[in-house]
């Protein structure tokens, strides 16, 4: 049904893109795709470890409440942001 995209295709759909996004604003998506991907990226490295820390450790609760972890601002940004993470206190039905 599609064939191949080669060149010529590649070359019309990217003019079609700046065409209907503009040239000023695709950096500007492109970037914040970027940071996205990133927070994405750290918060995935984040579950994993901390699924394999419940694993290692027993279920006695924290003695002192931890500090909040905060997502690194992108290169060039100046701001960083708390995360707000659920607390484990689960309820079983």
């Amino acid at each position: 049904m599609f064939g191949r995209l080669g060149a010529p295709e590649i070359i019309l759909i990217l003019v079609v893109i700046v065409l209907l996004f503009g040239a000023k604003k695709l950096p500007d998506m492109a970037r914040s795709l970027g940071k996205s991907a990133r927070i994405l990226k750290s918060e995935a490295k984040a579950m994993k470890s901390e699924g394999q820390d419940n694993a290692a450790a027993p279920a006695d609760p924290p003695a002192a409440p931890e500090a909040p972890r905060t997502i690194k601002a992108a290169p060039g940004d100046v701001t960083s942001r708390p995360v707000n993470e659920p607390s484990d206190r689960t309820t079983q039905r």
